[in-house]
């Protein structure tokens, strides 16, 4: 029997008002201003990406927790196909670890070698959206943080292509 093993790579980031600033373009002779924000408030999502597929899962939550993992791996595994496997791939955050995925019959966790962020493809996207859709952003709620990110989080997973390009790893492909 062939079973179709779709594998995700799943993290967690923080996107709040202590951002960290980028540089901008001005006319030659200018000095433009960028704001940064002194205050503290910012909410965290758990995003996930399968590159073979180019689909995406994502949970913003005001804190992290083992709970929410557990949301979050429900959501990919509601996802995926009937007679389909899914594997995240994560890091290993306390919440990510021990029984997570025990209730869950189509989803197996893997987790990263320790230290190792940058064999997260996961990672790519985060940069994506602090560079270009959430560069030097000002905030003035945590409303508003939540509307961003998630409008910052709609217009990556919206192009399937752009997502397999950041994200696709050779050995993401699988059929066992």
């Amino acid at each position: 029997m062939t079973c179709r093993v779709n594998v995700w790579f799943q993290d967690e980031a923080r996107f709040g008002q202590q951002n960290t600033t980028s540089k901008i373009w001005a006319k030659k002779g200018l000095r433009l201003r960028v704001v940064k924000q002194q205050q503290f408030l910012s909410t965290h999502i758990f995003g996930a990406v399968c590159p073979a597929t180019g689909q995406t899962e994502a949970i913003i939550a005001p804190y992290l927790s083992k709970g929410i993992m557990r949301q979050h791996l429900q959501l990919i595994s509601d996802t995926t196909p009937c007679g389909e496997h899914a594997v995240a791939i994560v890091d290993r955050a306390s919440w990510d670890m021990g029984n997570v995925a025990q209730d869950i019959k189509n989803v197996s966790v893997i987790p990263l070698p320790p230290y190792s962020p940058e064999l997260n493809p996961i990672e790519q996207a985060w940069a994506w959206m602090r560079n270009r859709a959430l560069s030097n952003p000002t905030f003035a709620s945590y409303d508003d943080i939540v509307e961003q990110v998630s409008r910052a989080w709609n217009e990556i997973r919206s192009d399937i292509d752009k997502v397999k390009r950041i994200c696709s790893r050779e050995c993401t492909n699988l059929i066992t």
